[in-house]
This record gives structure tokens, C-alpha cells and sequence, in this order.
């Protein structure tokens, strides 16, 4: 699955990728049957071509022009003219090999592989921006600022959540959607959006005398309006989703982002107060709704006509999302109400940077995987294949970025954030472990949502909340405000090995088949965990007079060094089978390959 977005396009992995991936068309599954027949079809292509360049062959600035490239196309037989493109079978008579291999270049790999590209750009311009925002408002606002926006934010979350109709994804698993479809999505939408407004602002002075804080209420107020604005979001963009194309990801997701930082930080400078938090994400929601009609145009209409179909595919998966809500958020209001809004902004702000490096880093990848399951749903020993080659990249990426965080939080929290965040550390040493390890399983969500097994994510997420009450609540009787993270810690542990029994009943994979391609990452994770322990021990105890950042880029170096390392000599200790270090060292190849003939040439055209 995940070559398309490592960028091999050559070779024998064009086929296997399609096989991997998904079919180029539902009646030209075997137009790259093997590699061969692509080799064999492309020398034949330039074979016939050959001789009519040699014949109409011009001068350098002659054959420049359009007149002459039109003389040059009218010497050659008209089968082999330049025509419009168009679809044609390898099962439909009269299928030339220009036409098969035209199609042939136009699969789903290509798509994924551009898809993934600008999922990449996009968070990774989303991450920098949203890092730096934190750094900033870290050090312009206090950690009680951050948690009566962090209570707001929390409650609208879950009651979004709870309602959450997920018609987004049941456009994109449909086969056809319409107008209609779209139509009912965005009334079904503005009418829950509208609800959840009028019943959070009838609740936000009675919430704020809850927590005994009268500044809650206005904020409650004007958190409602921003998720008023997300209910009119442009439901047709999820076409361009259907179709692979997320160009438009980049557009909205980077201005949104950016807009809201700028806002959020003149605010800040000029007031120091939390309503630079919640005014700049206001104002990037307007920006983002407006820039959805932008892109797609589309003219709303209100209509409820495919209600009851969309629902067929959505009510159990709205269903899981709202007990994930309570699920993931629960805690949070526990913690405001017991520990304060101080330590609910350290809390708050060590999971969101926690989660960060490891979700900005997986996502490109996993925000492609839905619609590319989604086309293989027809083949399961495609899909099992192209499951298993994600799951181990995904693994690959987010173990040594996981754990390696965690592993150097005591010095980048002083270091980006302030003393006064200290109690931050903890945080983000177990959570970014805890996100980690859930790898292992979290391919589970787009996989079921593929083959329509709704109703089984929200049996899960029910036994997950069951399980993860429960252990919280016991971690924080036993202690206190750590013990909160240690519970749940234990129930991602559970719910981990949940997801893997449930992808084992979906796919026929065994346990032992999802965990042993990933034990080489994760045996040189442990590696660089141990290498960055021990040299933060060092220069701690010795008194070289080293900086904070230099300790932290030694401490960076030393574990990326041991990782790849590590990972290298268990790999060829194995005797190099497949898996994501095959992967990525033959994309580094063929990068390095295409990028030196365009260094070369640059440098002999100066």
C-alpha cells in the first residue's frame, strides 16, 4: 500500500503496487499482469514509433514549433496519431497498446502517491505552524489561561461528537453519490449544528457555576458560534476525497492554521489574556468555511430526500465517534473539575504536543488508507497484503518518533515551554509512548470503515470506555494526578490487543502475523531509548557547562544514530526480508537516482 507514497514508480513495483492498492478500473484488473508484459509493451510502443522520428526528424528549432510537430504527426500512421485520451478495456476489441498503456499510467498508484504527497506537505506545514503557536501562546499565557479554554473546547467536543452524523465518510464509502446526497449532508449537518449552538449557549452560565468561574460563560458562548460556523462547511469536498485528489487539504488546512496563529498571538501580545486562544480559532473557522466554497464551488440546497441512505452507513460509526468523545475528552473535564484549570492546562497542552510529532508524522499515510481499502474490499488477499505493508510502515515511523519524544521530553518541555509547564513532562512521556504503541492497531479504523463493519468500531469503542473509566479512575484513587496517565496507559494497552483480535476476525490475520514484521522498529526504538537515557544522565552529572539546546541536539543525534543503526544490522541479521526497510531504502534509491541526473544537468546548463 504505502510504496505509492514513498515514490517508487518504476520497475516491478508499478505492478505490484497496483495489485497492492487498487484496481485501475473494474474491467482492467489485469492490464499490468506482470513486469514483464510492461516492458515488453512500452519496447514495442517505441519500436513502431522509432522510425517515423527517424524519418520526420528536424532541426532543433524547427521541431520546436507547432507546425512542424503537426507535419511530424501526419507522416505517421493514423492508429499511432495523438488522440483524446479514453478509457479502453484490455478485454474490449480493439485495444492498442498506446491506449493500454496510457491507462496503465493513470492508476490508483499514481494517486495515491500524489495524494499522500500533499497530506505530507500539508501537515507538515500544519505541524510547524501549530508547534510554534504552542510555543508562543505557552510563553505569552499562563497554564490557567489554556485550561477555561481547554473546558470549552472539551464540552463541545463531546456534545459534537455525541451528534457527529460522519456523512463525510458515508459520501466517500457510496458508490455514486449524487446531488441529493450532498444536499441531504449539508442540511442533516446545519440542522445538528444549529442544535448543539442554541443547547450549549442555554448551558453555559449554569456549566460555569459548576466549576465556580464566571469567565466560562461568555467563553462557552463564543465557542458555540465558532462550532455553529463547521456545520455549513462545503460537503462536496468530499468528492475530491472519493477521487484521491487533497490539494485542497493543503489550501484549507494550512490557512485555517496560520490564521488562526497570527490572530491568536497579536491578541496575545497585545492583551495577554485566553481570549487569544478563542477568538483566533473563531476567526479561522469563518476563513476556513468561506475557502471550502472556494475551492469546490457548490450551491446549497436544503433537502432531506437521502437521509435514510446515508444513515444506513453512518449511524453506527456517529455512534462510536460520540462514545470515543467521552471516550478521549472525559478525562479532561475530570481533571478541571478536581485539579483546576491550571493543572487542566498542563495536562491539556502536554497531550496535544505528546501526540503531535507522531500524528503529523503517520497522517499522510493514514489519511489515504480509507479510500484506498475502499478499493480492494473485492480481493481480500490484496487487502490483507496491502494492510500489513501500512500497518509496518506506520510502525516504522511512529515508534522512533513516539518513544524517542518521550525519551527527551525533560529536555525539550524546559527548554520550549518554560518552568512554568514543568509538570508537562509526564505527560508527554507517557502519552507519546501510550500513541506509539497504539500504532500496532490503529489501522483497524479505516479498515473496517472499507468493509462497512461499522457497527463493530462502535461495539469496540463501547468495551473500550468500560474499560478505560474504570482504570482512570482506579489510577487517579491510587496516585492522584499521574495515576490518571497510568490508567490510561493500561487501557491502551487493552484496547490494543482489542483492535488486533478484531483485525484478526476481519482479515484472517493472526496476532502474531500484526506484531512480528514490527519487532525489529521496535527493538531499535528501545535501543535509542536506553542511548538517550544514558546520555542525558551523563551530561547531567558531569558539569561541562553544555546548553540546554546543544544537550538536546546531541541527545537527538545520538538516538536517530542508534535507531538507524539498530535497524539496519536487525534487518540484515534477518537476512533482509520485505518490509518497510526494503521499502525505504529502495525509494531512497530511486530518490537519489532521479535527483543527480537533475543536479548534473543543472550544473552542465550554467
Amino acid at each position: 500500500m504505502y510504496l505509492a507514497m514513498s515514490g517508487r514508480l518504476h520497475g516491478n513495483d508499478q505492478t505490484s503496487l497496483i495489485r497492492d492498492t487498487g484496481q485501475l478500473h473494474p474491467k482492467q484488473s489485469d492490464l499490468c499482469a506482470s513486469t514483464a508484459w510492461e516492458r515488453s509493451t512500452t519496447s514495442q510502443v517505441r519500436r513502431r514509433i522509432q522510425p517515423y522520428r527517424r524519418k520526420c526528424r528536424l532541426g532543433k528549432a524547427s521541431r520546436n514549433s507547432r507546425r512542424n510537430r503537426e507535419l511530424v504527426d501526419q507522416q505517421k500512421p493514423s492508429s499511432w496519431r495523438l488522440k483524446p485520451a479514453k478509457f479502453v478495456s484490455s478485454n474490449e476489441p480493439g485495444a492498442s497498446l498506446r491506449q493500454i498503456e496510457r491507462n496503465s499510467m493513470q492508476s490508483i498508484r499514481g494517486r495515491l502517491a500524489r495524494g499522500a504527497l500533499w497530506i505530507g506537505l500539508t501537515r507538515l506545514f500544519v505541524s510547524v505552524i501549530g508547534f510554534g503557536s504552542t510555543l508562543v501562546l505557552a510563553r505569552l499565557l499562563t497554564p490557567d489561561d489554556f485550561g477555561i479554554v481547554a473546558i470549552a473546547t472539551t464540552i463541545l467536543t463531546i456534545v459534537g461528537s455525541v451528534t457527529e452524523l460522519s456523512l463525510s465518510a458515508a459520501l466517500v464509502q457510496h458508490n455514486a453519490p449524487d446531488e441529493e446526497h450532498f444536499h441531504t449532508a449539508f442540511t442533516l449537518n446545519g440542522m445538528r449544528a444549529v442544535i448543539i449552538a442554541v443547547a450549549l449557549s442555554l448551558a453555559a452560565w449554569p456549566i460555569a457555576g459548576l466549576y465556580a468561574d464566571p469567565r466560562l460563560g461568555p467563553v462557552i458562548l463564543v465557542v458555540a458560534m465558532t462550532g455553529l460556523l463547521s456545520g455549513f462547511f462545503n460537503p462536496k469536498l468530499v468528492v475530491m476525497t472519493r477521487d484521491l485528489v487533497f490539494w485542497q487539504e493543503f489550501a484549507l488546512n494550512v490557512s485555517q492554521k496560520l490564521t488562526g496563529f497570527v490572530v491568536a498571538a497579536v491578541i496575545a501580545l497585545a492583551y495577554q489574556s485566553y481570549w487569544a486562544l478563542i477568538l483566533g480559532s473563531s476567526i479561522a473557522q469563518l476563513l476556513n468555511l468561506v475557502l471550502s466554497y472556494a475551492v469546490r464551488p457548490y450551491r446549497p440546497r436544503f433537502g432531506l430526500g437521502r437521509a435514510r441512505e446515508l444513515f444506513s452507513f453512518s449511524i453506527w460509526l456517529s455512534l462510536g465517534q460520540g462514545v470515543n468523545a467521552l471516550n478521549w475528552n472525559l478525562d479532561k473535564l475530570v481533571v478541571g473539575y478536581i485539579y483546576g484549570q491550571a493543572s487542566l492546562g498542563t495536562y491539556t497542552v502536554g497531550d496535544n504536543l505528546a501526540a503531535l510529532p507522531t500524528r503529523e508524522a503517520t497522517l499522510p499515510i493514514a489519511q489515504t488508507l480509507f479510500p484506498g481499502f475502499s478499493r480492494m474490499v473485492d480481493d481480500p488477499e490484496r487487502l490483507r497484503r496491502a494492510y500489513l505493508r501500512a500497518q509496518r510502515l506506520l510502525c516504522a515511523i511512529a515508534f522512533p518518533i513516539g518513544f524517542g519524544f518521550a525519551a527527551a521530553a525533560p529536555i525539550v518541555v524546559p527548554l520550549t515551554l518554560g518552568p512554568q509547564w514543568a509538570g508537562a513532562t509526564i505527560v508527554i512521556q507517557v502519552i507519546a509512548s501510550v500513541i506509539a504503541l497504539q500504532t500496532l492497531a490503529t489501522t483497524l479504523q479505516p479498515l473496517a470503515m472499507a468493509l462497512g463493519q461499522t457497527q463493530l468500531l462502535f461495539g469496540r469503542d463501547l468495551v473500550n470506555l468500560f474499560i478505560r473509566v474504570p482504570l482512570m479512575a482506579l489510577g487517579m484513587f491510587l496516585g492522584g494526578f499521574p495515576g490518571i496517565l497510568f490508567g490510561r496507559a493500561g487501557a491502551a494497552a487493552v484496547g490494543t490487543v482489542i483492535n488486533m483480535h478484531l483485525v484478526q476476525q476481519l482479515t484472517g490475520l493472526s496476532l502474531y502475523e500484526q506484531i512480528a514484521g514490527n519487532i525489529r522498529p521496535l527493538a531499535s526504538s528501545v535501543a535509542m531509548v536506553g542511548v538517550i537515557l544514558a546520555l542525558q544522565s551523563y551530561l547531567a552529572e558531569t558539569s561541562l557547562g553544555v546548553s540546554t539546546f546543544t544537550t538536546l541536539t546531541l541527545v537527538g543525534a545520538a538516538g536517530a544514530a542508534t535507531f538507524a543503526t539498530s535497524a539496519v544490522l536487525l534487518w540484515f541479521m534477518a537476512r533482509c526480508p520485505d518490509g518497510p526497510e526494503r521499502e525505504i531504502s529502495e525509494a531512497l534509491r530511486y530518490a537519489v537516482g532521479r535527483a543527480v541526473p537533475l543536479i548534473f544537468s543543472w550544473r552542465s546548463s550554467r
